[in-house]
């Protein structure tokens, strides 16, 4: 599992103030417990297009986006879970600029693995790895995937919404 301190030389310095509480408290209200490791990076990182790329929802961000996204994504033939705030639903957490949807699925362990909706194939990719691991191995290039971007080099630039 990796920490906010392994995301730096991606991401640079964190541009938030440890926000990850408020999207704990917004995951309470779904009752659900959210992985720690994306907690910290989203409270640190979150509300953010990384490289023009990707959207990482926040704390600002990540309740509307859920409510949107999810009642849409639901009622896809291609994504074969719910979606919060449907309870036991999986978490929509961003997107790509091809319209790519990325998920952070609960599984019956008490862990959640990351998985996308890919629109070009419009299918559904399942991985086994954590929030963090995952996430590392995609900024850096180093996921076994044709669906994301090669990247220019690091750091990522960053654009907030603010």
């Amino acid at each position: 599992m990796k920490t906010v301190s392994d995301f730096v030389p991606l991401l640079g310095l964190p541009v938030r103030q440890d926000e990850g509480h408020l999207i704990e408290e917004i995951a309470s209200s779904w009752s659900v417990a959210l992985p720690e490791d994306f907690l910290a990076i989203a409270g640190a990182y979150g509300d953010a297009v990384i490289s023009d790329y990707i959207y990482f929802c926040g704390a600002r961000t990540l309740r509307r986006y859920a409510d949107r996204m999810g009642r849409k994504l639901e009622a896809s033939r291609t994504v074969p879970h719910a979606v919060l705030p449907t309870p036991g639903g999986a978490l929509v957490w961003g997107n790509t600029v091809e319209g790519d949807q990325l998920f952070l699925v609960p599984r019956g362990d008490g862990s959640w693995t990351v998985s996308a909706f890919r629109r070009g194939w419009a299918d559904w990719h399942d991985t086994d790895l954590g929030f963090s691991d995952w996430f590392h191995l995609a900024l850096t290039g180093q996921t076994a995937t044709d669906w994301l971007p090669e990247w220019a080099p690091l750091p990522h630039p960053l654009d907030l919404d603010e």
